[in-house]
Protein backbone atom coordinates (compact mmCIF):
# COMPACT_ATOMS: atom_id res chain seq x y z
CA UNK A 1 0.00 0.00 0.00
CA UNK A 2 1.18 3.49 -0.89
CA UNK A 3 1.93 5.93 1.58
CA UNK A 4 -1.30 8.43 1.28
CA UNK A 5 -1.33 11.34 3.67
CA UNK A 6 -5.45 12.53 4.22
CA UNK A 7 -6.34 14.74 6.40
CA UNK A 8 -9.89 14.51 8.25
CA UNK A 9 -10.83 17.60 5.83
CA UNK A 10 -10.68 15.97 2.99
CA UNK A 11 -13.03 13.49 4.72
CA UNK A 12 -15.08 15.52 5.55
CA UNK A 13 -15.99 17.86 3.08
CA UNK A 14 -19.34 20.74 2.93
CA UNK A 15 -21.06 20.70 -0.52
CA UNK A 16 -24.31 19.86 -1.73
CA UNK A 17 -26.68 16.77 -2.23
CA UNK A 18 -27.65 14.20 -3.05
CA UNK A 19 -24.32 12.37 -3.84
CA UNK A 20 -20.64 12.93 -3.38
CA UNK A 21 -19.47 10.77 -5.86
CA UNK A 22 -21.93 11.55 -8.49
CA UNK A 23 -22.60 15.45 -7.54
CA UNK A 24 -19.73 16.88 -5.31
CA UNK A 25 -17.03 14.72 -7.70
CA UNK A 26 -18.12 15.99 -10.69
CA UNK A 27 -19.09 19.55 -9.53
CA UNK A 28 -15.21 19.69 -8.40
CA UNK A 29 -14.39 17.83 -11.96
CA UNK A 30 -15.77 20.97 -13.39
CA UNK A 31 -14.15 23.24 -11.82
CA UNK A 32 -10.86 21.70 -12.00
CA UNK A 33 -11.41 21.35 -16.15
CA UNK A 34 -12.02 25.41 -16.23
CA UNK A 35 -9.47 26.39 -14.18
CA UNK A 36 -7.13 24.07 -16.23
CA UNK A 37 -8.15 25.88 -19.47
CA UNK A 38 -7.73 29.36 -17.55
CA UNK A 39 -3.77 28.11 -16.92
CA UNK A 40 -3.48 27.56 -20.54
CA UNK A 41 -5.19 30.92 -21.25
CA UNK A 42 -7.66 28.85 -23.32
CA UNK A 43 -10.74 30.55 -21.98
CA UNK A 44 -11.02 33.29 -24.33
CA UNK A 45 -10.76 31.85 -27.49
CA UNK A 46 -13.30 28.76 -26.09
CA UNK A 47 -15.57 27.44 -28.83
CA UNK A 48 -17.75 24.79 -27.35
CA UNK A 49 -17.59 22.47 -24.21
CA UNK A 50 -18.95 18.79 -24.29
CA UNK A 51 -19.51 16.54 -21.52
CA UNK A 52 -19.64 12.99 -21.40
CA UNK A 53 -20.88 10.58 -18.43
CA UNK A 54 -19.48 7.26 -18.33
CA UNK A 55 -20.49 4.16 -16.20
CA UNK A 56 -22.71 4.69 -13.09
CA UNK A 57 -22.34 8.30 -13.58
CA UNK A 58 -24.45 8.13 -16.80
CA UNK A 59 -26.94 5.47 -15.59
CA UNK A 60 -27.89 7.28 -12.82
CA UNK A 61 -26.29 10.67 -13.05
CA UNK A 62 -30.08 12.42 -13.99
CA UNK A 63 -31.44 11.44 -9.94
CA UNK A 64 -27.99 11.91 -8.60
CA UNK A 65 -28.06 15.72 -10.07
CA UNK A 66 -24.32 14.85 -12.35
CA UNK A 67 -25.60 17.37 -14.79
CA UNK A 68 -26.62 19.80 -12.89
CA UNK A 69 -23.28 19.61 -10.44
CA UNK A 70 -21.17 19.64 -14.02
CA UNK A 71 -23.44 23.32 -14.79
CA UNK A 72 -22.70 24.96 -11.76
CA UNK A 73 -19.03 23.70 -11.39
CA UNK A 74 -18.58 25.40 -15.83
CA UNK A 75 -20.40 28.51 -14.14
CA UNK A 76 -17.64 28.77 -11.42
CA UNK A 77 -20.43 28.13 -8.65
CA UNK A 78 -18.31 26.68 -5.25
CA UNK A 79 -20.39 23.89 -3.94
CA UNK A 80 -19.05 25.11 -0.36
CA UNK A 81 -20.77 29.05 -0.76
CA UNK A 82 -23.61 28.37 -3.18
CA UNK A 83 -26.83 29.45 -1.68
CA UNK A 84 -29.08 26.11 -2.77
CA UNK A 85 -31.81 28.23 -2.81
CA UNK A 86 -30.75 29.80 -5.77
CA UNK A 87 -29.88 26.91 -7.65
CA UNK A 88 -33.07 25.88 -10.03
CA UNK A 89 -32.85 29.54 -11.22
CA UNK A 90 -29.27 29.02 -12.36
CA UNK A 91 -30.53 25.53 -14.17
CA UNK A 92 -33.83 26.70 -15.38
CA UNK A 93 -31.68 30.13 -16.80
CA UNK A 94 -29.10 27.67 -19.00
CA UNK A 95 -31.19 25.54 -20.16
CA UNK A 96 -33.80 28.03 -21.78
CA UNK A 97 -31.29 30.51 -22.63
CA UNK A 98 -28.59 27.66 -23.77
CA UNK A 99 -25.60 29.92 -22.57
CA UNK A 100 -23.54 29.29 -19.68
CA UNK A 101 -21.43 32.11 -18.22
CA UNK A 102 -18.35 30.98 -17.18
CA UNK A 103 -15.51 33.17 -15.07
CA UNK A 104 -14.32 36.16 -16.75
CA UNK A 105 -17.89 37.11 -18.17
CA UNK A 106 -17.31 34.42 -20.85
CA UNK A 107 -20.48 33.48 -22.48
CA UNK A 108 -20.59 30.46 -24.74
CA UNK A 109 -23.48 28.39 -26.23
CA UNK A 110 -24.30 25.26 -24.13
CA UNK A 111 -26.91 23.38 -24.64
CA UNK A 112 -27.86 20.40 -21.70
CA UNK A 113 -29.52 18.30 -23.91
CA UNK A 114 -27.08 18.05 -26.19
CA UNK A 115 -24.06 19.24 -24.66
CA UNK A 116 -23.98 16.95 -21.64
CA UNK A 117 -24.31 13.02 -22.76
CA UNK A 118 -25.18 10.11 -20.80
CA UNK A 119 -23.42 7.18 -22.37
CA UNK A 120 -25.18 4.55 -20.43
CA UNK A 121 -23.30 1.60 -22.05
CA UNK A 122 -20.32 2.70 -22.00
CA UNK A 123 -17.77 2.34 -18.83
CA UNK A 124 -14.16 3.36 -18.57
CA UNK A 125 -12.01 0.74 -17.26
CA UNK A 126 -10.36 2.97 -14.26
CA UNK A 127 -13.52 3.51 -12.36
CA UNK A 128 -17.05 3.01 -13.13
CA UNK A 129 -17.49 6.77 -12.48
CA UNK A 130 -15.80 8.41 -15.35
CA UNK A 131 -16.62 11.92 -17.19
CA UNK A 132 -14.52 13.64 -20.22
CA UNK A 133 -15.01 17.56 -21.06
CA UNK A 134 -14.50 18.33 -24.49
CA UNK A 135 -13.09 21.47 -25.95
CA UNK A 136 -13.11 22.94 -28.85
CA UNK A 137 -11.32 26.46 -29.92
CA UNK A 138 -11.32 29.29 -32.40
CA UNK A 139 -7.62 28.49 -33.39
CA UNK A 140 -6.20 26.19 -30.90
CA UNK A 141 -6.42 22.58 -31.36
CA UNK A 142 -9.29 20.64 -29.52
CA UNK A 143 -8.69 19.43 -25.93
CA UNK A 144 -9.67 16.51 -23.53
CA UNK A 145 -9.59 15.81 -19.91
CA UNK A 146 -11.09 12.92 -18.38
CA UNK A 147 -11.80 12.54 -14.37
CA UNK A 148 -12.65 9.92 -11.88
CA UNK A 149 -14.94 10.53 -9.27
CA UNK A 150 -13.56 8.17 -6.37
CA UNK A 151 -15.81 8.10 -3.74
CA UNK A 152 -16.89 10.89 -0.83
CA UNK A 153 -16.11 14.25 -3.32
CA UNK A 154 -12.22 12.78 -4.46
CA UNK A 155 -11.52 13.84 -7.67
CA UNK A 156 -8.56 11.91 -9.94
CA UNK A 157 -7.53 13.25 -13.42
CA UNK A 158 -6.38 11.02 -15.81
CA UNK A 159 -2.70 10.86 -15.99
CA UNK A 160 -2.08 12.63 -13.15
CA UNK A 161 -1.19 11.17 -9.79
CA UNK A 162 -3.60 12.39 -6.77
CA UNK A 163 -2.34 15.78 -5.66
CA UNK A 164 -3.81 15.61 -2.20
CA UNK A 165 -1.56 16.00 0.60
CA UNK A 166 1.17 13.84 -0.97
CA UNK A 167 4.08 15.68 -0.29
CA UNK A 168 2.81 16.04 3.36
CA UNK A 169 5.26 14.26 5.61
CA UNK A 170 3.05 13.54 8.86
CA UNK A 171 4.99 12.38 12.02
CA UNK A 172 2.67 9.55 12.39
CA UNK A 173 2.37 7.85 8.96
CA UNK A 174 -1.29 5.83 9.09
CA UNK A 175 -2.17 3.40 6.19
CA UNK A 176 -3.99 0.58 8.33
CA UNK A 177 -5.47 -0.45 11.87
CA UNK A 178 -2.90 -1.58 12.76
CA UNK A 179 -0.36 1.55 12.03
CA UNK A 180 -2.97 3.70 13.97
CA UNK A 181 -2.61 1.33 17.27
CA UNK A 182 1.01 0.85 17.01
CA UNK A 183 1.05 4.91 17.58
CA UNK A 184 -1.40 4.93 20.17
CA UNK A 185 0.54 2.04 22.23
CA UNK A 186 3.65 3.49 21.18
CA UNK A 187 2.99 7.37 22.67
CA UNK A 188 0.25 6.57 24.95
CA UNK A 189 -1.81 9.24 22.78
CA UNK A 190 -5.49 8.48 22.09
CA UNK A 191 -6.47 8.19 18.74
CA UNK A 192 -7.77 11.63 18.73
CA UNK A 193 -4.62 12.91 19.59
CA UNK A 194 -2.71 11.20 17.12
CA UNK A 195 -4.90 12.44 14.11
CA UNK A 196 -4.29 15.84 15.84
CA UNK A 197 -0.57 15.78 15.80
CA UNK A 198 -1.12 15.15 12.29
CA UNK A 199 -3.43 17.37 11.34
CA UNK A 200 -0.96 20.29 12.64
CA UNK A 201 1.45 19.42 9.40
CA UNK A 202 -1.93 21.34 7.66
CA UNK A 203 -3.23 23.76 10.24
CA UNK A 204 -2.79 25.60 13.40
CA UNK A 205 -4.52 24.43 16.42
CA UNK A 206 -6.66 27.58 15.89
CA UNK A 207 -7.77 26.59 12.32
CA UNK A 208 -8.29 23.23 13.10
CA UNK A 209 -10.82 23.67 16.47
CA UNK A 210 -12.43 26.15 14.04
CA UNK A 211 -12.42 24.11 10.57
CA UNK A 212 -13.92 21.11 12.92
CA UNK A 213 -16.45 23.36 14.44
CA UNK A 214 -17.57 24.58 10.99
CA UNK A 215 -18.34 21.26 9.58
CA UNK A 216 -20.23 20.50 12.84
CA UNK A 217 -22.29 23.74 12.88
CA UNK A 218 -23.10 22.75 9.09
CA UNK A 219 -23.98 19.37 10.11
CA UNK A 220 -26.33 20.63 12.67
CA UNK A 221 -27.99 23.48 10.78
CA UNK A 222 -28.91 20.51 7.71
CA UNK A 223 -30.00 18.17 11.15
CA UNK A 224 -32.26 21.36 12.33
CA UNK A 225 -33.29 22.22 9.07
CA UNK A 226 -34.56 18.57 8.15
CA UNK A 227 -36.71 18.16 11.53
CA UNK A 228 -38.10 20.88 10.44
CA UNK A 229 -39.29 21.03 7.09
CA UNK A 230 -42.39 19.08 5.51
CA UNK A 231 -43.32 18.29 2.09
CA UNK A 232 -42.71 15.61 -0.33
CA UNK A 233 -39.00 15.29 -1.79
CA UNK A 234 -37.80 15.73 -5.56
CA UNK A 235 -37.39 13.66 -7.94
CA UNK A 236 -40.97 11.79 -9.17
CA UNK A 237 -40.55 9.46 -6.70
CA UNK A 238 -43.05 11.32 -4.50
CA UNK A 239 -41.54 10.00 -1.05
CA UNK A 240 -42.97 11.99 2.10
CA UNK A 241 -40.53 13.88 4.05
CA UNK A 242 -40.79 12.13 7.66
CA UNK A 243 -37.89 14.17 9.84
CA UNK A 244 -40.35 16.96 10.65
CA UNK A 245 -43.24 15.22 11.50
CA UNK A 246 -41.78 12.74 14.12
CA UNK A 247 -39.17 15.76 15.48
CA UNK A 248 -42.81 17.08 16.37
CA UNK A 249 -44.36 14.13 17.31
CA UNK A 250 -41.56 13.47 19.96
CA UNK A 251 -41.54 16.98 21.75
CA UNK A 252 -44.86 16.43 22.37
CA UNK A 253 -45.45 20.23 22.11
CA UNK A 254 -42.49 22.00 23.66
CA UNK A 255 -41.49 24.58 22.39
CA UNK A 256 -37.80 26.19 21.61
CA UNK A 257 -36.21 28.79 19.34
CA UNK A 258 -32.82 27.56 18.00
CA UNK A 259 -30.61 24.33 17.73
CA UNK A 260 -28.91 24.74 21.93
CA UNK A 261 -32.91 25.04 22.92
CA UNK A 262 -34.39 22.36 20.59
CA UNK A 263 -31.38 20.51 21.80
CA UNK A 264 -32.61 21.17 25.85
CA UNK A 265 -35.82 20.11 24.75
CA UNK A 266 -34.75 16.94 23.38
CA UNK A 267 -33.18 16.28 26.64
CA UNK A 268 -36.46 17.06 28.41
CA UNK A 269 -38.05 13.99 27.13
CA UNK A 270 -36.30 11.57 28.94
CA UNK A 271 -33.98 8.31 28.27
CA UNK A 272 -36.52 6.17 27.33
CA UNK A 273 -35.07 3.29 25.01
CA UNK A 274 -37.64 3.96 22.67
CA UNK A 275 -37.21 7.54 22.69
CA UNK A 276 -33.64 7.53 22.26
CA UNK A 277 -34.20 4.86 19.25
CA UNK A 278 -36.67 7.32 17.62
CA UNK A 279 -34.60 10.15 17.88
CA UNK A 280 -31.85 8.66 16.23
CA UNK A 281 -33.53 7.88 13.82
CA UNK A 282 -35.37 11.33 13.20
CA UNK A 283 -31.80 12.66 13.39
CA UNK A 284 -30.44 10.92 10.01
CA UNK A 285 -33.73 11.26 8.20
CA UNK A 286 -33.63 14.78 8.52
CA UNK A 287 -29.70 15.18 7.56
CA UNK A 288 -30.81 12.61 3.96
CA UNK A 289 -33.94 14.25 3.65
CA UNK A 290 -32.24 17.32 3.26
CA UNK A 291 -29.54 15.37 1.04
CA UNK A 292 -32.05 14.52 -1.49
CA UNK A 293 -33.06 17.90 -1.73
CA UNK A 294 -29.90 18.88 -3.17
CA UNK A 295 -29.56 20.65 0.70
CA UNK A 296 -25.97 21.46 2.12
CA UNK A 297 -24.28 18.97 4.11
CA UNK A 298 -21.13 17.57 4.77
CA UNK A 299 -19.52 14.28 3.30
CA UNK A 300 -19.18 12.04 6.38
CA UNK A 301 -17.21 9.80 3.95
CA UNK A 302 -19.76 10.26 1.32
CA UNK A 303 -23.43 12.40 0.97
CA UNK A 304 -25.42 9.40 1.04
CA UNK A 305 -24.03 8.18 4.11
CA UNK A 306 -23.90 12.12 5.57
CA UNK A 307 -26.34 11.09 8.10
CA UNK A 308 -24.84 8.89 10.71
CA UNK A 309 -22.22 10.84 11.58
CA UNK A 310 -24.54 13.57 12.99
CA UNK A 311 -27.04 11.83 14.24
CA UNK A 312 -24.78 9.85 16.58
CA UNK A 313 -23.03 12.89 17.57
CA UNK A 314 -25.97 14.45 18.22
CA UNK A 315 -27.03 11.33 20.19
CA UNK A 316 -23.85 11.51 22.20
CA UNK A 317 -24.72 15.64 22.49
CA UNK A 318 -28.53 14.88 23.50
CA UNK A 319 -28.55 11.54 25.94
CA UNK A 320 -24.41 10.87 26.58
CA UNK A 321 -23.51 14.49 28.20
CA UNK A 322 -21.37 15.49 24.87
CA UNK A 323 -20.04 19.10 24.55
CA UNK A 324 -18.26 21.15 21.57
CA UNK A 325 -14.88 19.84 23.01
CA UNK A 326 -15.87 16.30 22.68
CA UNK A 327 -17.65 17.20 19.27
CA UNK A 328 -13.91 17.96 18.35
CA UNK A 329 -12.20 14.98 19.24
CA UNK A 330 -15.09 12.88 17.69
CA UNK A 331 -14.56 14.27 14.55
CA UNK A 332 -10.85 13.63 14.51
CA UNK A 333 -11.49 10.35 15.80
CA UNK A 334 -14.12 9.10 12.72
CA UNK A 335 -11.94 11.16 10.10
CA UNK A 336 -8.88 8.74 10.85
CA UNK A 337 -10.89 6.03 10.42
CA UNK A 338 -12.73 6.82 7.09
CA UNK A 339 -9.14 7.74 5.92
CA UNK A 340 -8.16 4.08 6.75
CA UNK A 341 -11.35 2.90 4.62
CA UNK A 342 -10.38 4.98 1.73
CA UNK A 343 -6.79 3.75 1.60
CA UNK A 344 -7.48 -0.23 2.32
CA UNK A 345 -10.48 0.07 0.06
CA UNK A 346 -12.76 2.12 -1.36
CA UNK A 347 -15.70 5.15 -0.51
CA UNK A 348 -17.58 5.08 -4.06
CA UNK A 349 -20.78 2.87 -3.73
CA UNK A 350 -20.05 2.56 -7.55
CA UNK A 351 -17.20 0.47 -6.89
CA UNK A 352 -18.18 -1.06 -3.64
CA UNK A 353 -21.80 -1.16 -3.06
CA UNK A 354 -23.59 0.61 -0.55
CA UNK A 355 -21.05 -1.11 2.39
CA UNK A 356 -18.51 1.27 1.01
CA UNK A 357 -21.06 4.45 1.89
CA UNK A 358 -23.34 3.44 5.03
CA UNK A 359 -20.77 0.34 6.06
CA UNK A 360 -17.45 3.03 6.73
CA UNK A 361 -19.89 5.95 7.94
CA UNK A 362 -21.37 3.73 10.92
CA UNK A 363 -17.55 2.11 11.23
CA UNK A 364 -16.35 5.69 11.61
CA UNK A 365 -18.84 6.73 14.12
CA UNK A 366 -19.12 3.46 16.31
CA UNK A 367 -15.12 4.44 16.57
CA UNK A 368 -15.95 7.77 17.23
CA UNK A 369 -18.35 7.88 19.88
CA UNK A 370 -16.67 4.54 21.72
CA UNK A 371 -13.74 6.79 22.12
CA UNK A 372 -15.72 9.92 23.55
CA UNK A 373 -17.44 7.21 26.12
CA UNK A 374 -14.05 6.44 27.40
CA UNK A 375 -13.37 3.18 25.61
CA UNK A 376 -9.82 2.28 25.07
CA UNK A 377 -7.71 2.72 21.49
CA UNK A 378 -8.74 -0.95 20.66
CA UNK A 379 -12.09 -0.65 21.78
CA UNK A 380 -12.61 2.06 19.25
CA UNK A 381 -10.89 -0.22 16.45
CA UNK A 382 -13.22 -2.92 17.62
CA UNK A 383 -16.65 -0.80 17.51
CA UNK A 384 -15.33 0.27 13.85
CA UNK A 385 -14.82 -3.61 13.04
CA UNK A 386 -17.92 -4.61 14.49
CA UNK A 387 -19.88 -1.73 12.53
CA UNK A 388 -18.10 -2.59 9.03
CA UNK A 389 -18.68 -6.52 9.84
CA UNK A 390 -22.33 -6.27 9.79
CA UNK A 391 -22.89 -4.01 6.53
CA UNK A 392 -20.81 -5.98 5.04
CA UNK A 393 -21.76 -7.50 1.03
CA UNK A 394 -24.75 -4.19 1.65
CA UNK A 395 -25.26 -3.45 -1.67
CA UNK A 396 -26.66 0.28 -3.91
CA UNK A 397 -29.25 -0.48 -5.94
CA UNK A 398 -30.95 3.62 -5.76
CA UNK A 399 -34.35 3.14 -7.28
CA UNK A 400 -34.91 5.94 -10.13
CA UNK A 401 -31.53 6.76 -9.66
CA UNK A 402 -32.00 8.80 -6.46
CA UNK A 403 -30.52 9.49 -3.19
CA UNK A 404 -34.01 8.30 -1.26
CA UNK A 405 -34.92 4.65 -1.42
CA UNK A 406 -33.33 2.80 0.23
CA UNK A 407 -31.03 5.47 0.80
CA UNK A 408 -32.40 8.01 3.44
CA UNK A 409 -33.56 4.95 5.71
CA UNK A 410 -30.08 2.97 5.52
CA UNK A 411 -28.54 6.23 7.42
CA UNK A 412 -30.63 5.40 10.66
CA UNK A 413 -29.99 1.60 10.05
CA UNK A 414 -25.67 2.76 10.29
CA UNK A 415 -26.59 4.94 12.87
CA UNK A 416 -27.99 2.58 15.00
CA UNK A 417 -25.70 -0.09 14.26
CA UNK A 418 -22.88 1.94 15.19
CA UNK A 419 -24.19 2.87 18.42
CA UNK A 420 -25.20 -0.75 19.41
CA UNK A 421 -21.29 -1.58 17.98
CA UNK A 422 -19.87 0.80 20.38
CA UNK A 423 -21.48 -0.66 23.19
CA UNK A 424 -20.71 -4.13 22.73
CA UNK A 425 -16.86 -2.84 21.77
CA UNK A 426 -17.03 -1.07 25.54
CA UNK A 427 -18.65 -4.14 27.08
CA UNK A 428 -16.21 -6.81 25.17
CA UNK A 429 -12.25 -7.45 25.27
CA UNK A 430 -10.50 -6.90 22.16
CA UNK A 431 -7.98 -9.47 23.33
CA UNK A 432 -10.68 -12.10 22.72
CA UNK A 433 -11.73 -10.19 19.30
CA UNK A 434 -11.28 -12.85 16.06
CA UNK A 435 -11.42 -10.48 13.55
CA UNK A 436 -9.71 -7.45 13.57
CA UNK A 437 -10.30 -3.78 11.57
CA UNK A 438 -7.70 -4.36 8.97
CA UNK A 439 -8.87 -7.72 8.28
CA UNK A 440 -12.75 -6.71 7.75
CA UNK A 441 -11.31 -4.07 5.38
CA UNK A 442 -9.93 -6.42 3.30
CA UNK A 443 -12.73 -8.69 3.62
CA UNK A 444 -14.64 -5.53 2.15
CA UNK A 445 -12.42 -4.70 -0.89
CA UNK A 446 -13.03 -8.55 -1.53
CA UNK A 447 -16.13 -8.28 -1.48
CA UNK A 448 -16.25 -5.00 -3.71
CA UNK A 449 -14.71 -6.52 -5.90
CA UNK A 450 -16.32 -9.86 -6.56
CA UNK A 451 -19.98 -8.03 -6.40
CA UNK A 452 -22.06 -7.88 -9.19
CA UNK A 453 -21.92 -4.13 -10.73
CA UNK A 454 -25.81 -4.26 -11.34
CA UNK A 455 -25.94 -3.69 -7.45
CA UNK A 456 -23.45 -0.98 -7.04
CA UNK A 457 -25.31 2.35 -7.62
CA UNK A 458 -26.04 1.60 -11.73
CA UNK A 459 -29.68 0.54 -10.43
CA UNK A 460 -30.01 -2.06 -12.53
CA UNK A 461 -30.40 -4.26 -10.28
CA UNK A 462 -32.18 -5.37 -6.31
CA UNK A 463 -35.36 -3.11 -5.21
CA UNK A 464 -34.36 -0.48 -8.46
CA UNK A 465 -35.50 -3.31 -11.15
CA UNK A 466 -38.50 -3.86 -8.61
CA UNK A 467 -40.68 -0.66 -8.29
CA UNK A 468 -42.61 0.19 -11.23
CA UNK A 469 -40.66 3.64 -11.58
CA UNK A 470 -39.05 4.33 -14.64
CA UNK A 471 -35.88 6.78 -15.11
CA UNK A 472 -37.43 9.42 -17.07
CA UNK A 473 -39.95 9.84 -14.68
CA UNK A 474 -37.64 11.15 -12.19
Amino acid sequence: MSYEPISVFDIFKIGVGPSSSHTLGPWRAAQSFIRSLEHKGLLPELKRIQVLLYGSLAKTGKGHGTDIAVELGLSGYDPVQIDTASIPDIVESIKENKIIRLVGGIQLPFDPVKDIEFLVQDSLPYHPNALSFLADFKVSEPLAETYYSVGGGFIEKEGQLPAANSASQLPFPIDSANDLLHWCMKTGMTIHEVVLENERVWRGDQAIKADLLEIWRVMKECMFKGCHTGGTLPGGLLVTRRAAGLNKKLLEGRTYNDYAEWTEAIRMGGKDFKYILDWVSCFALAVNEENASFGKVVTAPTNGAAGVIPAVLQYFICFCGGTNENTIDFLLTAGEIGSIFKKGATLSAAMGGCQAEIGVSSAMAAAALTEALGGTQRQSLMAAEIAMEHHLGLTCDPIGGLVQIPCIERNTMGAIKAITASQLALQGKPDFAKVSLDAVIRTMWDTALDMNSKYKETSDGGLAVHIPISLSEC
